[in-house]
This record gives C-alpha cells, sequence and structure tokens, in this order.
C-alpha cells in the first residue's frame, strides 16, 4: 500500500485538455497557473498551509506506466500519438510555493507553477487535493489547539477519517498545527511524531471487574498508566478505583509520571471538577485530566468557561473530518502565458459577476509586511516579481478594493519577507522538506506574529491581503480591456 502510481488521480478533463494542447498548441507553451484560496475555513481568521511534502513526492514520480496508458486507452477518448507521448512524460517545469505550517490568507497564491502548458494543466487535480486536505485540516487543529490554551491535544480520529490517507496525513497536518501527538500509529511511522494511546471500555469489560483491568494496566504501563473511568459508574466506582491503583503504585515504590484519568462521557465539566477534588484530596494533585467525546474548539471553549479541570484533550472526529467545515475550497488558476517572441509573460484574468471570483493576474509573489517593533504581521503585498522594495522606504499599502482605506508605514518601520520559495526549478527539486516536528515549531513561531484579535475563533479581525500598486494597476487594465458597452 506505501507504493502506489498516482499518474492518473486526476479528473478526466485535465487529460482531454492536456491531448488538445499536444494537437492543437504548442506543447511547450510555458504558463503561470496559482493555486490559492478565497474564504478562510471555520469563519476564522487565517489557514495554515500544509500538504506540500506530499506534492513534491507527487512530482518527483509523476510517470505513465505501461497499465495507465493501457487503461487510458480503453477510454476511447485517446489518441495513439498522444499516449505515446505520454510514456516519457515528465516534469520539466518551476514549482513554488509557501513552507508548510506557515499561517497563509485568502487570494494569495500558495503554490505557483511556472511550466509548459500540459505539464501545469496535468497536475492541478493532484496539486489541489493534496494542499487543500492537509490545509484543512492543520487549520482546524490549530483553532481546537487554540482553544486549549496550553493544554495538550491528541488527535486520535483515525477510525472517523474518511478513508487511511485521510486519517494519515490528516494526523500529519494536526501535528503540523500543534497536536502533542496521534494514536494513528502509521503516521508515527511515517513521519517521526509522537504517539499516545489509553486503552478503551472493551479492556474494562474483558475483566471480571474495573479494579482488577485498573491493576493489570498499570502493571503493564507503569510510565504511562491513564485509565479510562467512565465504563460503569465514574464517581462511585471508576475514580476511586483509579485512586486505589495510583495508591498502591506509589506505597509500591512505583514513580507516578505521565499518570492520570480519562472522562469519555457525562458532563464533563462537573465530572473534571469532582474528579480534581477526589484526586487532590487522595494526594494525587499532579494526575492528568482528560477527556474526549465529540470534542471541539467550540466545546472546548465552553469547558474551559465551566471551570473544568481538564488538562489534556482528545479530539477526534470533529477534527480529523473538520466536521463544520468540510472542504478548503482552494482552486488552480491560470495567471499568466509567456509570450514566445518577446518571452515576456502576458497576464490573463478571470472574470466574474462575483467579485471575490475574478483572479489576480501575472508573475506574482507574496511579501509579509512586519511590523518593526511588535513583529506581528501588519499585511500581505502581493506584487509582481520584478517589483523591488527597500524596508528603509516609506510604503504606502491601500484595500484593492475599498482603495480610500490606506495605510502609510515610514521607512525603518517594518520588515518584509518573501513567503514562496523555489521547490522545483527545471524540473528539479531544490526544496527539502524539513520534519513534521520541525515544520511543527515553524509553525507554533508563525503563531506568535499573529495579533490575539485575529486568533479569535468567532469574528476574527482579519488580516489584510493588498495589491501592489503596479499589480493592481495590471489588473484594473485588464477588467477595462474587456469591459464593452453594447
Amino acid at each position: 500500500m506505501s507504493e502506489r502510481n498516482l499518474s492518473l488521480l486526476t479528473d478526466l478533463y485535465e487529460l482531454t485538455m492536456m491531448q488538445g494542447y499536444f494537437k492543437e498548441k504548442d506543447a511547450n507553451e510555458t504558463v503561470i497557473f496559482d493555486a490559492f484560496f478565497r474564504n478562510n475555513p471555520q469563519g476564522g481568521g487565517y489557514a495554515i498551509c500544509a500538504g506540500l511534502d506530499q506534492l513534491i513526492d507527487y512530482i518527483k514520480n509523476l510517470r505513465f506506466d505501461e497499465s495507465d496508458i493501457d487503461y487510458l486507452r480503453t477510454v476511447g477518448m485517446f489518441d495513439e500519438d498522444f499516449l505515446e507521448y505520454l510514456r516519457d512524460f515528465r516534469f520539466t517545469g518551476d514549482i513554488y510555493a509557501i513552507p508548510e505550517g506557515t499561517f497563509v490568507f485568502p487570494r494569495e497564491p500558495l503554490v505557483k507553477v511556472i511550466a509548459p502548458i500540459m505539464q501545469a494543466q496535468v497536475i492541478e487535480t493532484a496539486l489541489l487535493t493534496l494542499i487543500n486536505h492537509q490545509s484543512l485540516i492543520a487549520t482546524k487543529a490549530a483553532r481546537v489547539v487554540h482553544a486549549a490554551k496550553g493544554d495538550g491535544v491528541m488527535e486520535f480520529g483515525l477510525r472517523r477519517a474518511q478513508g487511511p490517507d485521510a486519517g494519515i496525513y490528516g494526523a500529519r497536518a494536526a501535528m503540523i498545527a500543534g497536536c502533542v501527538g496521534t494514536s494513528n500509529v502509521l503516521c508515527g511511522k511515517m513521519f517521526g511524531v509522537p504517539v499516545k494511546g489509553t486503552h478503551a471500555h472493551s479492556w474494562i469489560m474483558s475483566f471480571p471487574d474495573e479494579l482488577t483491568a485498573f491493576r493489570t494496566y498499570a502493571k503493564l504501563y507503569p510510565n504511562a498508566c491513564t485509565l479510562l473511568v467512565d465504563t460503569y459508574d465514574t464517581l462511585n466506582s471508576g475514580i476511586p478505583n483509579a485512586i486505589q491503583v495510583f495508591t498502591e503504585m506509589r506505597e509500591a515504590g512505583i514513580p507516578l509520571k505521565n499518570y492520570g484519568i480519562r472522562l469519555d462521557s457525562g458532563d464533563l465539566a462537573y465530572l473534571s471538577k469532582m474528579a480534581k477534588k477526589m484526586l487532590d484530596e487522595a494526594g494525587f494533585t499532579d494526575a492528568v485530566i482528560s477527556a474526549s467525546n465529540d470534542l471541539d474548539e467550540t466545546l472546548i471553549t465552553s469547558l474551559k468557561m465551566q471551570g473544568a479541570t481538564i488538562n489534556s484533550w482528545g479530539v477526534g472526529t470533529n477534527l480529523i473530518t473538520s466536521k463544520d467545515c468540510p472542504s478548503f475550497g482552494g482552486v488552480y488558476k491560470l495567471a499568466a502565458v509567456k509570450d514566445r517572441e518577446s518571452g515576456q509573460f502576458i497576464p490573463k484574468i478571470k472574470l466574474s459577476e462575483n467579485v471575490e471570483k475574478i483572479t489576480n493576474p501575472g508573475n506574482k509573489t507574496i511579501r509579509r509586511i512586519y511590523d518593526g517593533q511588535t513583529g506581528k504581521i501588519i499585511a500581505d503585498l502581493i506584487c509582481l516579481v520584478d517589483e523591488e522594495y527597500s524596508e528603509h522606504d516609506s510604503l504606502l499599502l491601500f484595500d484593492p478594493i475599498q482603495t480610500w482605506k490606506k495605510t502609510h508605514l515610514p521607512g525603518d518601520t517594518y520588515t518584509m519577507r518573501e513567503l514562496l520559495v523555489p521547490v522545483f526549478l527545471n524540473g528539479e527539486c531544490v526544496y527539502e522538506s524539513p520534519s513534521v516536528m520541525d515544520i511543527r515549531a515553524y509553525c507554533a513561531k508563525e503563531k506568535e506574529t499573529l495579533w490575539e484579535e485575529s486568533l479569535r475563533l468567532s469574528y476574527p479581525h482579519e488580516v489584510h491581503v493588498d495589491l501592489s500598486k503596479p499589480l493592481w494597476n495590471m489588473k484594473n487594465q485588464l477588467l477595462d480591456n474587456f469591459h464593452y458597452t453594447r
């Protein structure tokens, strides 16, 4: 299962367009595509990009083998000359991307592809499914982690995920966003992330009584003894039996570390407060009180407001499926076509009666602007790649729609960072993905650059994504060119 040919992981129309380019256009015509999203998931103030490492693997291994070509022949839509061309197909273009774990915002390119049109077209679907899914789950996990306010959040949604890939790569994305571990053992093996877990109710039920089950588990795992206390009666059986086992361990001289209880049902706020009282009175003031049971950022926030004494959260279904927002909405749009004679990129724009669907044309990059004193993000500036900026110069930012809204930044009061980095150049990978745990650490530092108001779970402050004046002029010139009166 670990070795799969994903070359046909695409929509049919990518291949029919590809054949059309092969027959009717210059197959080597160089184009630029941008992958971006239009709205933050869950109504939040940000998203987190993820999935780049899997995109790199896909591009490296993009090949049409004999079985692929045989299958496409049976579809009955492809000519032999095109199928023959696919035998030696390789990606030879450039890809720029925002590194995984970066906080990102609507309308800015997460991935930019510069390649011959057939190559740029055929990778669209796979690129989107890889980036969309992991970015969605990373964003959801970040919201859950933020709601936990420093408590550990463990991802354990594998059994509720939409299949193995969603479980594995969803867990990877959740770790990037700040989860402390996952129950997914294969994810742990593949990506070197911590795996954590306790036991199920079936463990308790398989023994003659709850106390025996707890004693046996504590004997097997004295350094990771978290006991599930709600199988029969949380307050009258589960917690007292857990306390008895912890007492026996202490009397036997077994160090009590990584120990505690888990609540999986009932009124978690009330039960956790009672559990804390009982554990403290027995002298186990440092015991972890963990909770599960259909948690998400909203419920965690509510439980904290009610004074729940939970300090470890196990989040499954609602995280791994992003239940309240099941899709990321990333799109992939043509931005420019290279003129064969001049070698210059001719900007392209998609028009729509929906303002948010009008694309930004041209060969672009993104500069993130930070406040010089606080290090917080002021805005992101989408600009053309040949524009030059100096932090010593004053900078005028303006809203690209409501242009009268302006911000003037004097020189030497801000810093800038270019977000897009080269990943493939001339078909060769020039980027080495960090480990998941390193990406996780980078993501945590990234979070510190957001104002607290942008991290709010509801009605957050919007981080502005502005257009440079040259890009804004280019876009409006194209809009004027396509406007006509009847």
